[in-house]
């Protein structure tokens, strides 16, 4: 069932269509990358995982973030300490001109039938990125200064993303005594396509070199590839001019180039602040860019809407984040609803191509009520999904919702969700398949003014069915194990700790997102695994035991106190087994507030770090 924003159906006529609606049995699925109730969900020297995409021959793309903290003993002889089944320390990159610049994001693959093992991430180097495993701080030709992200994969294997251009530096020549550099990049990121024979092909956006007064300066621009078809047509987004108050700061730079370099004097501007902000700023345009069989590519920037007056100094923002196998992109435009100058939005948008191969713009109808809105992505049927913003309850929250761009009269239409009616619940799609089956996240509780758990989902548009994707797991790839006697219980985890003893916890797997289904059902994206917590003393340093290795975080009762991180996962449908009845702590099938009890931490899951252009982009 579902309500039309513009045609709400009354709750009995609801009701009337729920009885007559045909029984549906939704999947069940397994969890893929498990081993020893364990997810390879991460590379090798890294803390959080992500997987983002997966194609029809079960070939995925994710991310990994955040090297582990590496200890040395006290004699200093290099003896690093395992901490590989624990919560480490994440290293944070500190975004400073006068401090080397260090990379926190690596990308990887992982197939079915992958060389090294099935499902099983495999660092995919990028422009020459080292993997995290081989990086040591003190050889500094192996540290990473490209942060590199994959959000998107083809049927040939063909992936698309995002990267920063490599390190350079200058001689320091200011006052201080303690710089011997000071440290920028040509760009801040740059869209790029990866062959299967691994080659990398950037992506340059339209504008990338302002034009000053008496010199020019490189800033590099902006680009975002963010999803690929199968006739190699790329969608993204990218800049094609500088704002009027960045251009103000370049200018000053350039004036001032006698104390700071230009080039270190616009890297400052391009960092984020404490807000994440950046003082450097482009006008933005959803594109595509099409790659020939000699790798040759062609960049078409895509039109905003008639209304908006592109003469003013005003600053538009267009993007592109999907597109189906006809070449119709989804994304997000500004635009002026109902041609209305006083109702200026960003919302939901298609470009869809006309018989002379020119693509138009279309605006996904949003009601005022509405704040804003954004479209994920568009299958061969013409089936949008994206999510809007309104207030809900007197809370601001995004629902899922879909639009069919090929039907007479389309209007959006907003599911229901868990409680077969539109809860106020915040939920996002990320992909839909060609069987119009759709996946991303929805809220798994309902407090009104706190920060509220996520769970993924999975909808089908044929039978309107709502599921969330833990309750269509089978029992193992939740966390269980079967006696000889047929009875269920959490796993046991051993570890030990640094004095030796051996401490348990119970197994806990929870999907907490799902970013990409392919036609035959296949899942991916992120998980949280519940693990030990380590001691660290006030200098943030492990607490060691006598061998050598660190101490947990200990209960009352003696048992390992244990938070959850991210880690990349894999689902696929079983007719061998099915899903799991044990009920959770969280039952998402009650609409009430929960109460998470034991020791186990959630503020990983207020924190989830989505960090790809879904994630970074400003709402």
């Amino acid at each position: 069932m579902k309500l039309k924003l513009d045609r709400a159906l009354s709750l009995v006529a609801l009701g009337v269509i729920g009885a007559l609606q045909t029984a549906y049995a939704a999947p069940v699925y397994e969890i893929q990358n498990i081993e020893s109730y364990d997810l390879n969900g991460t590379l090798e020297s890294t803390v959080n995982g992500y997987g983002m995409a997966v194609n029809i021959n079960d070939q995925s793309v994710g991310i990994s973030k955040g090297k582990k903290k590496i200890e040395v003993d006290e004699d200093n002889n290099n003896t690093v300490i395992d901490i590989e089944d624990g919560i480490p320390t994440e290293q944070r990159v500190i975004y400073s001109i006068v401090a080397p610049i260090v990379a926190n994001n690596f990308t990887f693959t992982s197939d079915e039938n992958g060389a090294a093992g099935s499902w099983l991430p495999t660092f995919a180097s990028v422009f020459g990125t080292t993997a995290p495993k081989d990086t040591d701080e003190n050889v500094p030709s192996s540290i990473n200064s490209v942060n590199a992200f994959f959000y998107g994969i083809n049927d040939a294997g063909l992936s698309v993303g995002a990267y920063t251009a490599p390190e350079q530096k200058v001689t320091y020549t200011g006052e201080s005594d303690e710089f011997d550099f000071w440290y920028f990049r040509e760009f801040e990121e740059r869209g790029f396509v990866k062959k299967v024979d691994g080659t990398d092909i950037p992506l340059p956006p339209p504008y990338s070199v302002y034009a000053g007064d008496t010199q020019d300066v490189t800033l590099g621009g902006t680009s975002v590839a963010a999803a690929i078809n199968s006739s190699n047509l790329i969608a993204g987004f990218g800049s094609t001019e500088i704002v009027e108050s960045s251009a103000t700061r370049i200018d000053k730079c350039i004036e001032n180039d006698a104390t700071l370099p230009v080039d270190v004097c616009v890297q400052g501007h391009q960092y984020p602040d404490f807000r994440g902000y950046r003082n450097i700023n482009y006008q933005t345009r959803a594109m595509v860019w099409q790659l020939d069989a000699s790798d040759q590519v062609t960049v078409t920037e895509l039109e905003l809407p008639a209304s908006l007056d592109q003469t003013s100094d005003r600053v538009f923002t267009a993007q592109g984040f999907g597109l189906n196998s006809e070449g119709t992109v989804a994304g997000r435009s500004n635009v002026y609803r109902k041609d209305n100058k006083d109702k200026f939005a960003l919302d939901a948008a298609y470009w869809q191509k006309d018989s002379n191969g020119d693509y138009h713009y279309n605006w996904v109808p949003m009601e005022n009520n509405q704040l804003s809105s954004i479209a994920y992505d568009i299958n061969d049927n013409g089936i949008l999904v994206g999510s809007y913003r309104r207030y809900i309850s007197g809370f601001v929250r995004d629902k899922f919702f879909y639009y069919d761009t090929k039907a007479t009269d389309p209007v959006v239409v907003t599911p229901n969700d868990f409680f077969d009616k539109l809860s106020d619940r915040s939920s996002r799609p990320r992909d839909i398949n060609n069987n119009d089956q759709v996946v991303g996240y929805i809220d798994s509780t309902s407090e009104k003014d706190k920060p509220r758990f996520r769970t993924g989902f999975l909808w089908d548009k044929n039978s309107d069915e709502f599921s969330d994707l833990n309750n269509l797991l089978v029992c193992e790839s939740k966390g269980y194990e079967q006696d000889a006697n047929g009875n269920w219980s959490r796993y046991k985890v051993q570890v030990t700790d640094g004095n030796g003893e051996t401490l348990s916890y119970e197994s806990d797997i929870r999907i907490v997102e799902a970013n990409g289904i392919n036609d035959n059902g296949t899942i991916v994206g992120t998980a949280f695994i519940r693990k030990p917590s380590y001691q660290y003393d006030e200098d943030g340093d492990l607490v060691l035991g006598s061998n050598g290795s660190p101490l947990f975080v200990l209960n009352a009762n003696g048992q390992p106190v244990t938070a959850y991180i991210p880690r990349m996962v894999v689902l696929k449908p079983t007719t061998t087994g099915s899903a799991c009845t044990i009920p959770d702590d969280n039952d998402n099938t009650s609409d009430q507030d929960y109460v998470r009890k034991g020791a186990a931490s959630f503020a990983w899951l207020f924190a989830l770090p989505l960090l790809w252009l879904r994630r970074r982009v400003k709402r």
